[in-house]
């Protein structure tokens, strides 16, 4: 990476723009500012952003991460939903990191298609995504852009975990079986709440994701996804019951799961995308 010359945001800097700004953190949009260079420049290496790369960024809050994608000569789009934010974020980076390649789009990133953003497609997803909305935001954002090849995006701890489970885990559900349709996850650094302000009351993390072409199925996403929420609405419950209501009965679940290779006494814990894209094959004709 080549970089530019670049200052990042350090506590004094966090402060006192959120003071000019009359700018106090909220949870309802889920804010939590990192004010620690090392950690920032940790992210974006993390991240393994690319020179001139153009990375999507969600949230970027007072600025910290944009900079530090900045530093590393990225061209950043960064949607923000806050307007005081969003307005303030140019002036921020033309302080801060003059000449770099900045847009910023406000809006809610759960309202964003890829038209709604300027330049060339984003081929990165990197932020420090809002806490309460992180894995609609995430699985959103996979979906409706197919440019993304990597992200990298710090979480909850325990989201973070979620997202790269892998089958018979605790922490397997909905958003593991969602996100690996679109990627394969791994779980990166542990973040500490100390580089925050306001510091959280939870531990943070990196997960990353990187593209893959979903399982080859004749099923639509719609459909396995549907399987997917049956399976886990009740997790004790076996497949066979658990699919019940989307095959029209026990008795029909129970066939088209042996269709598709899965014992109907197994947990929906236990498969992994490619087995429920299986089932969603065997759906009656009226859900395919």
């Amino acid at each position: 990476m080549t970089f530019s010359p670049v200052s990042l945001l350090g506590p004094a800097e966090i402060r006192g723009l959120a003071e000019r700004l009359g700018v106090r953190p909220t949870k309802a949009l889920g804010q939590n500012f990192v004010h620690d260079a090392g950690t920032v420049r940790k992210i974006v290496r993390a991240a393994d952003v690319r020179l001139r790369q153009r990375v999507v960024e969600v949230g970027p809050g007072l600025g910290s991460l944009t900079l530090g994608l900045l530093e590393a000569d990225a061209s950043v789009v960064a949607i923000e939903i806050d307007p005081t934010l969003a307005a303030e974020l140019p002036a921020t980076v033309a302080r801060f990191a003059p000449g770099a390649s900045l847009d910023v789009v406000c809006a809610d990133a759960l309202d964003v298609h890829p038209a709604d953003l300027p330049g060339e497609p984003p081929t990165a997803l990197v932020a420090n995504l809002p806490y309460n909305v992180a894995v609609p935001v995430l699985l959103t954002m996979l979906e409706r852009f197919s440019t993304l090849e990597h992200v990298l995006v710090m979480v909850q701890a325990e989201v973070a975990d979620r997202i790269a489970a892998t089958p018979g885990s605790k922490t397997y559900g909905i958003p593991s079986v969602k996100a690996a349709w679109y990627a394969e996850a791994r779980r990166s650094l542990a973040i500490s709440r100390n580089v925050f302000w306001p510091v959280p009351n939870v531990d943070s993390a990196l997960v990353a994701l990187q593209r893959h072409d979903p399982p080859p199925t004749s099923a639509s996403r719609e459909q396995v996804f549907s399987v997917v929420a049956a399976a886990f609405a009740q997790r004790r419950k076996t497949l066979r019951a658990a699919l019940a209501g989307l095959f029209s009965s026990s008795a029909a679940a129970e066939a088209g799961l042996r269709a598709a290779g899965v014992d109907p006494s197994a947990r929906g814990e236990t498969l992994g995308v490619a087995a429920f894209a299986r089932i969603a094959e065997q759906l009656p004709e009226g859900d395919q």
